[in-house]
């Protein structure tokens, strides 16, 4: 996990690494952003509803009118699993490790990891806040326990 979206994941980008995106035009603004410790989304400017992960269109209408916003970075836990065993690098480096899906406060929900915690802590709808993963020339979104 860890591409938090944007993009396909896979080797191109990152030279074999399946943890990092593959960045193309339209995508960049999101990284760049997530560099900055910003997380974005996209809201419709026809139908006014967020998604996640970034489209040049709007997955609910269709409409092309589309915009980049500014997310809170609040979400709650919706599933979560624990990863012992990862073959594919750099995961096997990492486990455990616990890719999640969380719904943001704004509508949409992500396919993240959950960080800096006790995997017996967990509980679905617990609050979370993004945080970012130096990962190289990318941050990559991951969440953690809201205090």
């Amino acid at each position: 996990m860890g591409g938090g979206g944007g993009g396909a994941v896979g080797g191109g980008v990152g030279g074999g690494r399946f943890d990092l995106p593959e960045v193309d035009g339209f995508t960049r603004t999101y990284w760049d952003a997530a560099a900055g410790g910003r997380l974005l989304l996209r809201r419709c400017g026809a139908c006014g509803r967020a998604h996640h992960y970034p489209r040049e269109f709007c997955p609910y209408c269709w409409s092309e009118d589309v915009r980049w916003e500014d997310a809170s970075g609040r979400a709650t836990l919706y599933t979560w699993s624990v990863v012992h065993r990862n073959d594919l690098p750099p995961f096997g480096e990492r486990t455990p490790y616990v890719p999640a899906v969380v719904d943001l406060v704004e509508g949409p929900r992500m396919m993240t990891e959950i960080v800096e915690g006790e995997e017996g802590a967990l509980r679905v709808g617990m609050g979370l806040q993004v945080v970012f993963r130096d990962a190289g020339e990318f941050a990559v979104p991951v969440f953690r326990a809201r205090e």
